[in-house]
């Protein structure tokens, strides 16, 4: 088990080795299905070039990855389509600035990381983000407030040596979301996770594919959110460097009585989704007879994607956040010549 902060929450003073990673991660759906936001705040930024480049001139000791922080927000508009209750698009913000340690600071309750932070103050999540998105630069500044229905303690071991953990934190939540600019406020549904390692990623995967959908049991009878059985199912499907395959199907339950509680199930078949502009092959778990689709696809870059799929999974329908990941893909030259011109670093 993984060291935890209040209550069980985020720890961000949590040690983290030479070549070594830890990533917090909030995904968040509006309630009327328009909008969408993404932030993952990195110590040793496992995308970032500037620290693969790092770890290859310090070899054989490692480089720090203290000096590779970053805190990535993306904002998706029009996800539906269905028309903007304010008449208008925002379209789709998206910043990573890298900074070094000079820009960090870190409590047990709070990271910083140039002008935009997490704090965990043991019941609430608060992001403050001020950020210039890219590629064209634009503010990308406001609030985003998490309330965890429920907190789970578990990690689970994604490669077989042990480098690399995954603890869903918070997989049941509610947002608010506030943005000054651009100007957006709406509330939804959100996840939490964190994952951990010693190792750079690419040295033990090949590739992933992950999803995860909020749903209410269909053999329960729905009263109100704050009234009835919610539950988050997440598949997490990963192929390992040493040729072998893991995949963790887990249900996340809160109960009426607020009891949280942790499932197995045995993953449906992995249904192929149409390959990326980039050429990146996405699949997902969906119920034999039934069939999958990709209601937008917000991420598409050389070597990840992240969507919205509608899918079903027990026989209940779900939207998922869905993601792939080419980790052969990241490592080739090409794509880590091209990242820097959307992942600027401070010094």
């Amino acid at each position: 088990m993984r060291p935890a902060g209040k209550n069980g929450g985020p720890l961000f003073t949590e040690k983290i080795g030479p070549n070594g990673y830890v990533w917090w991660y909030i995904d968040a759906l509006s309630d009327d299905g328009q909008y969408g936001l993404t932030i993952i705040a990195f110590i040793g930024s496992v995308f970032s070039p500037y620290y693969a480049w790092a770890r290859n001139r310090a070899a054989p000791h490692g480089a720090s990855p203290y000096d590779h922080c970053a805190i990535n927000v993306a904002l998706y508009d029009g996800l539906s389509n269905s028309p903007s209750r304010t008449g208008r698009r925002h379209g789709h913000r998206w910043a990573m600035t890298e900074r070094t340690w000079r820009h960090v600071a870190a409590s047990d309750d709070t990271f910083r990381v140039g002008p935009s932070s997490l704090h965990w103050d043991g019941e609430r999540l608060t992001i403050d983000i001020d950020e210039i998105s890219l590629p064209f630069p634009a503010t990308l500044r406001g609030r985003v407030v998490v309330k965890p229905i429920g907190i789970w303690q578990d990690s689970y071991r994604l490669d077989e040596a042990g480098d690399h953990f995954w603890r869903p934190i918070a997989p049941i939540a509610s947002v608010t979301v506030e943005m000054d600019a651009p100007r957006i406020a709406w509330r939804g549904t959100a996840y939490v996770d964190s994952n951990v390692g010693t190792a750079p990623l690419e040295s033990a995967f090949v590739r992933w594919d992950w999803s995860r959908g909020k749903q209410i049991p269909p053999d329960t009878e729905v009263k109100d959110d704050a009234g009835s059985p919610e539950s988050t199912f997440v598949v997490y499907d990963v192929h390992r460097t040493d040729g072998t395959n893991l995949t963790l199907a887990k249900t996340f339950r809160v109960s009426p009585t607020g009891m949280a509680t942790t499932g197995d199930f045995v993953s449906p078949r992995h249904q192929k989704l149409p390959t990326t502009a980039w050429g990146i092959h996405r699949a997902t778990a969906c119920d034999a007879g039934t069939f999958a689709t990709v209601v937008k696809t917000v991420e598409d870059t050389p070597f990840y994607a992240r969507s919205v799929v509608r899918s079903v999974i027990n026989q209940a329908p779900m939207v998922a956040v869905h993601e792939s990941l080419s980790l052969s893909r990241f490592r080739s030259r090409w794509v880590q010549c091209l990242l820097p011109f959307k992942m600027p670093r401070r010094r």
